[in-house]
């Protein structure tokens, strides 16, 4: 297997001496490394300071629309455990600064910064898309995960509605979709939910990281509370739909400890399974996150950043298959037997196996009149 370079940015450079900047995880922009022009953002001329009097800044979020052509991405990774997904938005407003998918931005010129939070791009003709995907005779059944890279119930959801309107698609093919979400709107979505189930199509993971308010509000700034999550658990699970929680990404020496409480509370909510990944820091995540331990756990930073790097082989990232979910070394050794025995405690079982039985394409049924 090749090795990966290290990432170096283009642009050599340090974090803006700012404070936080409000409802945002990340605090500034680093440099795209795609980018040979980066604009200097601790220039007073480019960058817009409020006239807060608390001291810290704010920034809109702006959303652009998605040209795109085609809605399903395939992926080949043998450690994912999906090969289809859906994404209605690249780019994700809830802002969390451990996100492994922030990287992405930077194909789009965007920074994996504050750009990411606060750039969306949005799939308007999204639901349009799948359905022609679904009725080709080429798309053969299997389960979508939705999404694989961002939040499809991300703020913006509420009112632009294009994952109810997918989800819609799905359940007029019957296509089996399992839900990856930190948002209780989710919940918005029970009817169409409740029909997939019925035909054992849909599972929806709801994502707990931590159960302190205070360290999600700054970890996952614009996410639901975790009591929130607990709520929509609760509902999904009442609703017949299977719900589970997946306690990712668990962070060494920061919410690691905190994974038997997550378990025991989510099964009580109605968790059926679980999973977990931990940390990924790849390419510009990495300088994103340090900075934010030096933001708001300056006290905690260096236990934490040597407990990663004791997890990806004294790196703070690790791109090998298989390795690069849930480390290596004894710490993670120690954090696979606290969720292996949290789980049994907890009562939590094994993800269920979706089905594709039901799945009806409209153009077959007419081809039986023909």
């Amino acid at each position: 297997m090749s090795t990966k370079k290290e990432f170096r940015p283009v642009v050599a450079e340090k974090p803006e001496n700012f404070a936080p900047t409000r409802g945002r995880g990340a605090s500034w922009s680093p440099a795209n490394r795609f980018e040979k022009l980066h604009v200097d953002l601790t220039d007073a001329d480019v960058v817009d300071i409020g006239p807060e009097t608390d001291g810290t800044r704010r920034r809109a979020t702006q959303y652009f629309r998605d040209g795109t052509k085609s809605i399903i991405t395939r992926n080949s990774s043998p450690d994912v455990g999906f090969e289809t997904s859906l994404n209605p938005y690249r780019g994700c407003e809830h802002g969390c600064i451990y996100c492994y998918a922030r990287p992405t931005h930077e194909y789009l010129g965007f920074s994996a910064g504050l750009d990411f939070e606060s750039k969306i791009m949005v799939k308007t003709n999204a639901p349009e898309l799948l359905r022609a995907e679904l009725e080709s005779t080429r798309w053969q059944p299997q389960t979508l995960v939705l999404s694989g890279v961002t939040d499809p119930y991300q703020p913006v959801e509420r009112k632009l509605r294009i994952t109810r309107g997918c989800l819609e698609v799905l359940a007029e093919f019957r296509n089996p979709v399992a839900i990856i979400t930190k948002n209780h709107l989710v919940t918005r979505d029970i009817d169409i939910l409740r029909e997939l189930a019925a035909c054992n199509a849909a599972t929806v993971n709801v994502s707990v990281t931590s159960l302190d308010p205070t360290l999600q509000r700054v970890l996952e700034p614009r996410t639901t509370s975790p009591q929130g999550r607990l709520d929509a658990i609760g509902q999904l699970r009442a609703a017949n739909i299977p719900v589970g929680v997946m306690v990712a990404p668990i962070i060494p020496g920061l919410t690691d400890h905190e994974v038997p409480n997550i378990l025991a509370a989510c099964a009580k909510a109605g968790a059926q399974f679980a999973g977990y990944t931990i940390i990924r820091l790849p390419w510009a995540v990495a300088p994103l996150f340090e900075h934010w331990l030096e933001e708001h756990f300056s006290d905690r930073k260096e236990k934490v950043l040597r407990r990663i790097r004791h997890l990806r082989g004294n790196r703070l990232n690790n791109y090998q298959w298989h390795r690069r979910m849930t480390g290596e070394g004894i710490f993670a050794e120690q954090i696979a037997s606290l969720f292996k025995i949290g789980c049994r405690r907890a009562g939590i079982g094994e993800r269920p196996t979706l089905s594709c039985r039901s799945f009806r394409r409209s153009t077959t049924q007419l081809g039986l009149f023909g």
